[in-house]
């Protein structure tokens, strides 16, 4: 066996996040480049191919499907308040270029670099994503709202509301009692 292969099954080092609660399982195949930025709630999963590159709160019952992305650097945060879901291959932009023509893009020196855009993705509780859903900078899912697979999410989504396609839009409301009793009686107080 390769060292490669060894380092590639051996358990994450959680000593290296900033805060974990209990019940949390990090697969040992993620990349998570800023740890110390990184807290976790109790009753987390991450799944394979994670990749990170910003601060991360998480509250409890949160699980990241296979694959997902998360990008902006240290400036950037990625804010889930509970029961979440990120489906396998998403991809969540907490910073990107402007696109706009103040620069260029991509790995210019710094002073001919167009303006980036940093702002928070904060999933607030309940709210998920199907797989491969893109969502970016300064995105706040609404309490409950869920998004459909391979939709792109440019705005913020209302509370206890279903979005579907590209650019995401409504296409209806969401139940929530069912949902909110089943987490209250897994101890959620609201």
């Amino acid at each position: 066996m390769s060292r490669e292969s060894e380092d590639q099954t051996a358990p994450y080092d959680y000593s290296q996040l900033r805060a974990q609660g209990q019940d949390v399982f990090i697969s040992p195949r993620v990349e998570i480049k800023r740890p110390a930025l990184v807290e976790l709630g109790s009753h987390i999963a991450i799944d394979s191919g994670f990749y990170c590159t910003t601060a991360v709160t998480m509250g409890d019952y949160v699980h990241i499907g296979p694959y997902v992305t998360v990008i902006g650097g240290a400036k950037s945060t990625l804010r889930m308040e509970g029961f979440n879901t990120v489906g396998a291959g998403s991809r969540i932009l907490c910073a990107s270029d402007e696109f706009l023509g103040h620069g260029l893009v991509g790995m210019s020196p710094p002073e001919f670099r167009d303006r980036v855009n940093y702002a928070p993705v904060i999933f607030r509780r309940f709210a998920s994503i199907g797989t491969n859903v893109v969502v970016h900078p300064g995105v706040t899912l609404g309490e409950g709202s869920v998004v459909g697979s391979c939709s792109l999410v440019l705005r913020s989504t209302e509370p206890w509301s279903i979005y579907f396609g590209v650019p995401a839009r409504k296409v209806r409301e969401r139940p929530r009692d069912r949902m909110l009793q089943a987490a209250r009686a897994m101890g959620y107080e609201e």
